[in-house]
């Protein structure tokens, strides 16, 4: 999200498409409810179903599944030959102005830009760059022993960009982009997408009337969820829904941007934490062959100053340095110096596709021969449920940390395999029993980047582990064979700072320490003269440096634990009514480590009620199996464990979440007790308790 649930009250105008947030997010779906409410914003949703969200537009349109770009093609030729853009933001904020070097080309009617080789089936893109002054061509990278050849490096941007403030040239950015979707016509959005002529102008017309005369008061949002993400042309749908806003000025305003809905309480903490396999935590890209040495990885990753006079471009991205050196301490800690590059060397060279698909496809050919899957069922979720079935039976083992048996750990008893084909499949699958949502602690990163820490509310069951713990107890393993071994290259993995209290079992408090980072020596903020002393905590990024005196697991997350503590438990103490008293105040929001931000979720409501298991089965149901609607739950009893107090909070929330609640919306203070709002508010709240938890 560019924006944020809450902001979306704020626009007055929304585009929905790739998701159904009226029955996928109810709760977030509020905000464009109000906005229709308060604002009188309009509704359009196009998508291939009529769906509840479709239901309560202004405006629906039925497409081809697969053809969005093409939709959003004709949008942004509607507001250019309409002239419905925000032209002084164009030329101010993005690079419409920009002129482009001569050698470029369109597609046109060959359907490929300039620089392809049809022979090797990719680009030289060498012509894809701004007209202006080049650097100094550097040294080529060459491959280090061991290492595939480097590939050329992509030419530099220019040191200074030529540009057009009247948007004239033929070769300004402006100007390329009004010719490229010249082709996107309403007949040719017609023939591909299905959608009416008739239908998507006044689609069209209704989006852009927000800039009808040049108004720029208004602003307008792009929401979408997985049914763009999961397109294999999800990227470029994405792109192209920037383009429109960016074409429109809408982004970096209240109520516009292109908003993202996670479909699970922690999406966007993964992605965060380097859960895509071309990143490093916070974004920062991973290295590859051809860096060669810390100083060209940084040069490659380090944004330059599009448009370096002073007050003309904002590059906060050229502090990637101090990110990055900040990482590498909290990585490697002392092993880490000027010396050595920072312990650069440490870091893999991804050199190919490692992504989700291409590594079952690697498996489907026998290039991967075992695979660990802890919270991710691959056979359910992945887009060819046969083909990695398929590729299951070729591997040599399969390790499975789940709950329940799924799809995945059970792959041989699909539908279709027969007894006599089981007995052909020789992959060895273990099964590790893992914990619970409910059954661990951390913290949740929602859609907006919001921390929130929640605190487990049951006990493990059996020898049930932690997932950190089944983790950390693989590496402890790895690095006592590399001490033993010797190996190629051990200094990564020997010289990985571990040190938790409890080495096989980290606490993901202290794992969220070291994220936030700290400072090895005494320093001080020159603007506000704060002081911190040497093994403090940072206060946020804005303290990271580049010199090796500080460290931090992921800058986007520094702040969230400071000297103050956990900032992610925060609770406003403040009286906020009846969100105070259900337990939706607090967290931290990356990136702004002060004020806290309320939360969608309450004390674990969410979390403890949404989790289906197999069977159809919830969790909450097996935890008030033996209790019947209108019944409060039972005292704990007097040998209850310590952790009872716990437990019952938790059986409180389950029984307020299944809409049991017949007085009032409970707060769970310090001391385990309940207590209820006044009859006379109750009423109300009573119903917006059942949606929040």
């Amino acid at each position: 999200m560019t924006n944020g649930w809450v902001d979306i009250k704020n626009t007055d105008m929304m585009l929905i498409m790739g998701g159904n947030p009226a029955e996928n997010h109810p709760c977030g779906f509020k905000w464009a409810i109000e906005a229709k409410r308060i604002r009188n914003a309009k509704m359009i949703v196009v998508d291939p179903r009529f769906t509840r969200t479709a239901s309560v537009a202004d405006h629906f349109c039925q497409l081809r599944a697969g053809t969005d770009i093409a939709f959003l093609g004709g949008l942004i030729r509607y507001a250019l030959e309409n002239n419905r853009i925000a032209k002084d933001y164009l030329l101010n904020y993005t690079n419409a102005a920009f002129i482009v070097r001569d050698g470029f080309k369109l597609p046109e009617d060959e359907g490929v830009f300039s620089g392809f080789d049809a022979t090797k089936s990719s680009y030289d893109r060498s012509t894809w760059n701004y007209a202006g002054t080049l650097p100094p061509p550097g040294p080529s990278p060459a491959a280090k022993p061991g290492q595939p050849p480097a590939s050329p490096a992509l030419p530099p941007m220019p040191e200074r960009i030529e540009h057009d403030l009247t948007l004239q040239n033929p070769n300004c950015v402006y100007q390329l982009l009004k010719k490229h979707y010249s082709r996107y016509t309403p007949e040719m959005v017609e023939r591909v997408t299905g959608v009416p002529k008739e239908q998507f102008l006044k689609a069209a017309d209704l989006f852009t009337s927000i800039r009808k005369d040049g108004d720029i008061r208004k602003a307008a949002t792009i929401i979408y969820a997985v049914g763009w993400t999961q397109h294999a042309s999800g990227t470029q749908t994405i792109r192209t829904a920037a383009m429109l806003q960016l074409l429109m000025g809408n982004i970096g305003r209240a109520g516009g941007g292109v908003n993202a809905l996670r479909g699970h309480s922690n999406i966007q903490g993964a992605t965060d934490m380097a859960g895509i396999f071309d990143n490093l935590p916070g974004y920062l890209k991973v290295p590859v062959p051809a860096d060669g040495d810390f100083a060209g990885w940084l040069k490659r990753i380090t944004p330059k100053t599009a448009k370096p006079a002073q007050w003309d471009s904002f590059n906060y991205w050229s502090n990637t340095p101090k990110f990055a050196v900040s990482f590498l301490k909290a990585m490697y800690g002392d092993a880490a110096t000027k010396q050595n590059d920072w312990a650069f060397d440490y870091l893999p060279k991804v050199d190919r596709n490692y992504s989700w698909v291409q590594l079952w496809d690697n498996m489907y050919n026998g290039v991967v021969k075992g695979m660990l899957a802890f919270g991710m069922n691959g056979v359910a979720i992945g887009p060819d449920t046969k083909k990695n079935i398929n590729a299951l039976k070729k591997a040599d083992w399969l390790v499975v940390g789940e709950i329940y048996p799924d799809e995945t750990s059970e792959f041989w008893r699909s539908p279709g395999i027969t007894p006599d084909e089981m007995k052909q499949i020789q992959t060895t699958v273990y099964r590790l029993p893992c914990a619970g949502f409910a059954e661990k602690d951390g913290s949740f990163t929602n859609s907006a980047r919001w921390l929130q820490w929640k605190s487990a509310a049951l006990p493990m069951p059996g020898d049930c582990r932690l997932d950190q713990a089944i983790v950390a107890q693989i590496f402890l393993k790895i690095r006592d064979l590399y001490k033993k071994d010797g190996g190629k290259f051990p200094d990564p993995i020997l010289k990985l700072t571990w040190n938790y209290t409890d080495p096989s079992n980290p606490s993901l408090a202290e794992v969220l320490k070291e994220i936030n980072g700290k400072t090895f020596v005494d320093a001080e903020d020159p603007a506000t003269k704060v002081q911190l002393k040497a093994g403090q905590q940072v206060p946020g990024f804005a303290w990271l440096k580049d010199d090796g005196s500080t460290s931090c697991g992921n800058w986007i997350y520094s702040g969230s634990y400071t000297e103050a503590g956990n900032l992610t438990m925060r609770r406003r103490a403040a009286k906020m009514g009846w969100k105070r008293r259900a337990g939706l105040q607090g967290g931290f929001q990356a990136g702004r480590p002060h004020g806290a931000l309320h939360h969608e979720s309450g004390r674990g409501g969410t979390h403890l009620c949404s989790a289906r298991r197999p069977g159809g089965r919830t969790f909450s149901h097996a935890l008030r199996a033996d209790r019947k609607p209108g019944r409060k739950p039972a005292a704990p009893q007097a040998d209850a464990q310590p952790h009872s107090q716990s437990v019952q909070i938790a059986r409180r929330q389950l029984w307020l979440g299944q809409g049991w609640l017949h007085r009032g919306v409970h707060d769970v203070p310090a001391d385990g007790t309940l207590s209820l709002l006044d009859e006379e508010q109750s009423d109300e709240r009573a119903a917006c308790a059942r949606t929040v938890h």
